[in-house]
């Protein structure tokens, strides 16, 4: 069975304001969309919306690809109860006060529902305060595979063509 990937917000921003921004790194983004056409990769609703508040072009590069996007089920549901109550510092992943994505929490859960592998760009937080927990310290805690986005480039074997 092929892997799937559950991309976190970070991921697309990123990419699309930095190392592969579509005005030089088309295929990337024509690459990505054909993965999410097979089902290999997915996001959230959460990170939709997110993509939706941050930046308009990469939201309309979204736009119609509902293939790509994951909404919650009562399965989702179910792994975000047991992702909460396995470890009280989780409720700290998610905080609008503090400007923490409201996404995160949700992008572990679908990961969960779907046995995938997160793909973010954070990692593992090095404060010893319980509050300023990150996805990968999650992931961690629940036995959930998480990358970074090169990561995710070697596993797929994606390769680069440089044109002149």
């Amino acid at each position: 069975m092929e892997k799937k990937y559950c991309l976190d917000t970070n991921f697309f921003i990123e990419a699309w304001n930095k190392y592969y921004s579509p005005d030089f790194c088309s295929s990337y983004w024509d690459t990505l969309d054909l993965l999410a056409q097979e089902g290999t990769i997915f996001i959230t609703h959460e990170v939709k919306k997110e993509i939706d508040k941050i930046d308009d072009t990469l939201k309309n590069w979204l736009k119609g690809k509902e293939y790509l996007i994951k909404e919650i089920d009562e399965n989702v549901q179910r792994c975000l109860k047991v992702l909460y109550s396995s470890n009280p510092n989780h409720i700290y992943l998610a905080n609008d006060i503090k400007n923490r994505s409201l996404a995160d929490p949700w992008v572990i859960a679908h990961a969960m529902a779907e046995n995938a592998i997160v793909v973010s760009k954070e990692f593992l937080s090095t404060s010893t305060n319980k509050q300023k927990i990150k996805i990968p310290d999650v992931c961690k805690n629940m036995n959930i595979e998480c990358i970074d986005d090169f990561e995710f480039i070697r596993r797929i074997n994606l390769k680069f063509e440089c044109k002149h």
